[in-house]
């Protein structure tokens, strides 16, 4: 693919030719907007104040490279380094998955199981950037989470989470699954983990290449980490226990 050339200098028309650009993408213009914010650090009302605001040479540039990694197929979480999740924005790199909405069903889930003013034990597994665990710690200040993952990496940016949030309930740990939880119980267990199977065609697709692959796939088998988490989860919940 050739390299972008962007040939406007007002921020308004520099967004236009952008989004023509990304017109494969199903909102080009957000996109082309939340590049250029991220870039000249403003949010994307600014843009609409101030079309007419000339950029210099190195910023267009710059820019010209956001959009042509954004056209690459690189998710925009990514280029940004952000994903809103919840009530938060958080960091993301190539380390973590990128928290998608759906995953929010999983919160809500657990939230309505978990009274408001419990003091319980939670475990979340597999926590990458720290999503999961960080909205239940943040609505059930009471209780106390541990979230672990198999990667160093992750759990790098699920601290950093933790620390921007300033959340004190919640420690980490590495391991693989329950092996994480040394002998612990907890009343819920919650795990967004991999479930795609290596071979299926849809990992090429929609910014997946870039997203680290032991957090999509867990091998030839797509439910081997569910039915893992199954066997081991039992000899870590406190009766009755989800």
């Amino acid at each position: 693919m050739a390299t972008v050339t962007l040939h406007s200098r007002q921020v308004g028309e520099l967004i236009d030719e952008a989004a023509r650009l990304l017109h494969h993408l199903p909102n080009p213009r957000f996109e082309a907007e939340a590049l250029l914010a991220h870039l000249l650090e403003k949010n994307r009302a600014y843009f609409r104040t101030w079309p007419e605001t000339v950029l210099e040479q190195p910023q267009i540039d710059a820019f010209a490279q956001l959009v042509e990694q954004r056209r690459a197929g690189k998710p925009l979480a990514y280029i940004t380094g952000e994903q809103p999740f919840w009530s938060f924005e958080l960091k993301v790199t190539g380390a973590t998955l990128i928290p998608r909405p759906e995953t929010e069903l999983l919160v809500e889930k657990a939230l309505a199981l978990i009274p408001p003013t419990a003091r319980w034990q939670i475990a979340d597994l597999g926590t990458g950037s720290g999503a999961i665990a960080l909205a239940l710690a943040s609505e059930r200040p009471q209780c106390q989470l541990h979230a672990s993952d198999i990667s160093p990496d992750a759990l790098d940016i699920a601290r950093l989470n933790a620390g921007r949030i300033k959340l004190g309930n919640i420690r980490f740990s590495q391991g693989n699954w329950c092996e994480a939880l040394a002998g612990q119980a907890y009343q819920i267990i919650v795990s967004n983990p991999p479930y795609v199977d290596a071979d299926d065609p849809h990992l090429l697709e929609d910014g997946l290449p870039f997203e680290p692959r032991l957090a999509l796939t867990p091998g030839s088998d797509g439910l081997a980490a569910i039915d893992q988490i199954i066997d081991q989860a039992r000899h870590h919940l406190v009766a009755p226990g989800w």
